[in-house]
């Protein structure tokens, strides 16, 4: 397993980061071997929200499982994100939010601590200073240890910045191979002639780099916003075709081969896999093993039907 130096992070942490958000489909014993199969990986990292699952039943699962798993708390980092209200149809961010949400999450994954406490998607109506007092209170409460945000703009970080006393970690951004444009604007900057002109991202994974911000990256094998994987899938024979060359060269599968490509950018990120199968999982961890070629990432990314100005 790769790992990262983590600026702000108290130890060095995994490029691959196994998510929880399906983790209600699997019972309590399957479930705890899919975190005992991570671990014994080295993907020693687990990613949580809140609303994972009718009323948080991804982490009340995870803490099931992990109680019986024999792995001590100490050997892995556990994060969970809050802010999202599906059933209120709100995002709130609010301090009395902030605080009853990270005991619930406390409570359900059984453990004292969380050691990054992510804010998901953000609230317009968020008030800087009253964020940053209720994650003081949660630090010097020692409830969490680790602080980052997920989907903000650099405006937005930089606003909510200026409030709080502690680093923003993390920023959980969407990636992959088809949903590029958090690298697409660079290449095309004060051009007119493509839609890759237009700046998406404000600069955002730029932003990210300068203040050491980990950008943790969502949804690495699918296109779109949720709408499915690319692997083997006939909307895209030219990546396809691509991801089997390339992984050929490199002893990968297609899967593997596409995480690859996200870990050989020199921004360091994290790649979060969302898969519920322990071979599945195995099998893209190889993706750590190798450092694909920078002609091979080209191809790749130009498979995908990018231009190159």
């Amino acid at each position: 397993m790769k790992y990262i130096h983590v600026k702000g992070a108290r130890q060095d942490l995994p490029a691959i980061i196994q998510g929880c958000m399906r983790l209600p489909s699997l019972d309590v014993a399957a479930a705890r071997r899919l975190v005992c199969n991570a671990v014994d990986l080295g993907v020693v990292f687990f990613d949580h929200a809140t609303c994972y699952g009718k009323n948080g039943e991804a982490e009340t699962r995870f803490g099931e499982a992990f109680v019986g798993s024999g792995i001590k708390r100490e050997d892995v980092f556990i994060q969970s994100k809050c802010g999202i209200y599906p059933q209120r149809q709100v995002f709130d961010w609010s301090r009395g939010a902030i605080l009853t949400a990270v005991d619930e999450i406390l409570t359900r994954l059984k453990t004292d601590y969380l050691d990054s406490l992510l804010l998901h998607r953000p609230d317009l109506l968020f008030e800087p200073d009253e964020v940053a007092g209720a994650v003081e209170e949660l630090f010097t409460a020692g409830k969490i240890r680790n602080f980052g945000v997920s989907n903000l703009s650099p405006t937005q970080c930089r606003l909510l910045s200026r409030s709080l006393n502690c680093p923003i970690v993390f920023n959980q951004l969407q990636l992959s191979l088809t949903e590029s444009q958090l690298l697409d604007h660079a290449l095309f900057v004060n051009n007119r002639t493509s839609e890759y002109s237009i700046d998406r991202d404000c600069g955002l994974l730029d932003y990210c780099r300068l203040n050491n911000i980990t950008v943790q990256a969502w949804s690495p094998l699918q296109y779109g916003f949720f709408e499915g994987t690319f692997i083997d899938n006939p909307k895209y024979p030219g990546l396809n075709a691509a991801l089997e060359e390339v992984g050929k060269k490199y002893g990968l599968s297609k899967g593997a081969t596409a995480i690859a490509w996200i870990l050989r950018h020199p921004a360091q990120f994290q790649v979060i896999l969302g898969t519920m199968n322990p071979e599945r999982l195995a099998d893209l961890c190889q993706a750590t093993e190798i450092e694909m070629e920078r002609d091979d990432w080209y191809k790749l990314y130009l498979s995908t039907g990018k231009i190159l100005p």
